[in-house]
């Protein structure tokens, strides 16, 4: 794992077009506005270069996936307009999973919450270990998943997501999360996830590349107008995160209050 104290993000492309793009940071692989973009770059620079077969998405460490938006940084935003920017960062996200011609795997190695279930949401396929479990917990701090809502309705469906939002205190499990369509897979450990993802991405690359853009095409028909949709959400998360329920809520995490 990098001891980079501010994170990284990092893409690694073998020898038959696999990239692997890997996230970290050290407050649970959570996600501040720089490794936010970061992440959008290499997911786009993978998708241009044309000897990348296939796309694994995954974070570093053994515990958790991501654990969303950085709290540290919601607290630093004063205002609407900066609020907006840091929210479109995880649309930015998902807009470059959604519009690369390249599939996108992601490996699910722990616990993913707020932003984390967006960005497993917003791959083609998951891998995940009986741990990852998964969380909402937007409404528990004053704001809602708004931005990642379109993503995440899309792999489980309106009712499933009540249930995720509306239980903002409850992590529902990795099964859970299978039987409802975010993950397509569910190990017992790392190790057998891995070997189930090396078999998987190995196959995928040796299929024809026009036939594996021609299906990421398909599975991502009706989001055009996503780009613009996902900025509006992000205003509206934007705006709420300065309320003084959401600044208490964030800084009594922080504190260990809550």
């Amino acid at each position: 794992m990098s001891t980079t104290d501010n994170g990284n993000v990092s893409l690694n492309i073998s020898q038959n077009g696999i990239a692997t793009i890997s996230f970290y940071h050290p407050a649970q692989n959570s996600l501040p506005a720089r490794l936010l973009d970061e992440l959008t770059n290499k997911i786009t620079d993978a998708g241009n270069n044309v000897k990348i077969k296939i796309v694994v998405l995954k974070s570093e460490g053994e515990r958790t996936f991501c654990a969303g938006a950085s709290f540290d940084e919601l607290l630093q935003i004063k205002d609407k307009q900066a609020g907006a920017e840091f929210f479109s960062g995880f649309a930015r996200v998902i807009n470059a999973c959604r519009k690369s011609p390249k599939i996108i795997i992601a490996r699910i190695q722990g616990k993913a919450v707020g932003g984390g279930v967006g960005i497993a949401a917003a791959a083609d396929y998951c891998l995940a270990t009986e741990g990852a479990s998964i969380k909402l917990s937007e409404l528990a701090i004053g704001i809602g998943p708004f931005v990642i809502s379109p993503a995440v309705i899309r792999k489980i469906g309106l009712s499933a997501f009540s249930q995720l939002t509306i239980r903002a205190a409850d992590f529902q499990t990795a099964h859970w999360a299978k039987e409802k369509g975010l993950y397509n897979e569910v190990y017992t450990d790392i190790t057998s996830m891995d070997a189930a993802l090396d078999m998987l991405t190995n196959k995928l690359a040796s299929y024809h590349s026009e036939a594996l853009n021609g299906l990421k095409q398909i599975l991502w028909e009706g989001t055009a107008d996503w780009d613009t949709l996902l900025n509006q959400r992000a205003a509206i998360s934007g705006g709420l995160v300065l309320s003084d329920f959401t600044q208490q809520a964030l800084q009594d995490f922080l504190n260990g209050k809550s």
